[in-house]
C-alpha cells in the first residue's frame, strides 16, 4: 500500500510541474503575441524556456531514476523463494522499460534544445 502511495505521488508531482511549465511557457508566448488562445503545444525553443525546463529536470530525472529503481527491486523480488507469480518479473519490466524510454527521450530532447540555440545566445548565458 504505501509503495503505490510513494509511487503515485512522485508520478503526480511530476505532472504537475509539468503542466505548470508547459503553462507558463503557453502564457509568455501568447502575452508576448507569437502564439494564440487556443494553442495547445510550441514549436521551436526561445532562450527564456530554459529557466522553468532547468527547473524542471531534476524532478524529472528523480521520476526516472524512481522507475529504474522499481525495475530493480521488482526483478530482485522476482527470485524470492515466495515469488511463484509472472506479475512480478513482467511489472519489473515494465518499469525498466518506462525508465530506458523516458531517460533517453528526455536526453535527447535536452540536447538538441542545446544544439539549436545560436551561438550568440549561448554566450550570452554564460
Amino acid at each position: 500500500m504505501t509503495f503505490s502511495l510513494y509511487l503515485t505521488s512522485i508520478a503526480g508531482l511530476v505532472q504537475l510541474l509539468q503542466y505548470y511549465y508547459q503553462r507558463g511557457c503557453l502564457y509568455r508566448l501568447r502575452a508576448l503575441g507569437e502564439r494564440g488562445n487556443m494553442d495547445i503545444t510550441v514549436e521551436g525553443f526561445q532562450t527564456w524556456m530554459w529557466r522553468g525546463l532547468t527547473f524542471l529536470l531534476p524532478f524529472l530525472f528523480f521520476g526516472h531514476f524512481f522507475q529504474l529503481y522499481n525495475a530493480y527491486t521488482l526483478y530482485q523480488l522476482s527470485f524470492h523463494n515466495d515469488c511463484v507469480e509472472w506479475q512480478v518479473p513482467v511489472s519489473g519490466l515494465i518499469f525498466f522499460v518506462l525508465f530506458a524510454g523516458n531517460f533517453v527521450t528526455t536526453v535527447i530532447v535536452v540536447l538538441n534544445k542545446i544544439n539549436q540555440q545560436s551561438p550568440k545566445e549561448k554566450t550570452k548565458e554564460l
